[in-house]
């Protein structure tokens, strides 16, 4: 009698068994499958929507490089990647002979390099004669230039009548002292040693201005009569 009931127990126990080696065997591993699946399937995902958003950004910047093209050239003009002084002569020249104004000194300075901004400032000191409204376009035309130029100090005194002319207009004798901007940083006092890689060295204009990098600062050219 305990014999025959102790057979269904035993096929129960051994089919439990059974049971539970195949879950730990197959059904277990396969559900440890798809949970690394799933996780992958996130981290996918999560990589999908970050490529989606770099493309827009970078289909973004495509659109934007023509203007932001024209920002950078507008900023190299202002602001010329080398100090230039022949051309910052002749546009000093330029602006007193469009204000018909008699430029008596034009005398740059060297460079001088400008922590905060990361640019190097240029100062100028101007001497010039005309008359007050001559004088007044004239440091308009320097506020306007293609490159970018502030006047920090002016002072004017009577310069007496004109003695070329029959005029009876009273001319005035302007000194005035602008500061202009280069990206260069490498020219003048307290610059780091040789010129930027690409950079022009030093120019001779025709006014005696001496180049772009680490180069004296001429002294008093005579300007265009107006």
């Amino acid at each position: 009698m305990l014999a025959g009931r102790r057979g269904p127990i035993v096929a129960g126990a051994g089919a439990a068994a059974l049971v539970l080696l195949l879950v730990f065997f197959l059904v277990l591993p396969k559900m440890s499958q798809v949970s690394e699946a799933q996780s992958a399937l996130v981290a996918a995902q999560g990589e999908q929507g970050s490529l989606e958003s770099q493309l827009q950004a970078l289909e973004q910047a495509e659109l934007d490089a023509p203007q932001a093209r024209q920002v950078i050239e507008e900023v190299d003009r202002k602001i010329p990647p080398t100090a230039d002084l022949p051309g910052l002569i002749l546009l000093l020249n330029n602006a007193a002979t469009r204000a018909s104004v008699n430029m008596l000194t034009l005398t740059p300075g060297v460079p001088t390099p400008d922590p905060t901004t990361g640019l190097s400032t240029i100062s100028v000191s101007v001497t010039a004669d005309g008359s007050y409204f001559a004088i007044t376009e004239f440091l308009f035309n320097i506020e306007t230039l293609p490159r970018a130029a502030k006047v920090l100090s002016l002072t004017l005194a009577p310069g007496g009548a004109d003695a070329t002319s029959f005029s009876t207009v009273t001319t005035l004798t302007a000194n005035c002292t602008l500061v202009l901007y280069t990206q260069d940083v490498s020219a003048g006092p307290g610059s780091a040693p040789g010129p930027d890689e690409g950079t022009a060295t030093g120019a001779t204009g025709s006014t005696g201005a001496t180049g772009a990098t680490g180069a004296a600062a001429p002294t008093g050219t005579t300007g265009a009569t107006g």
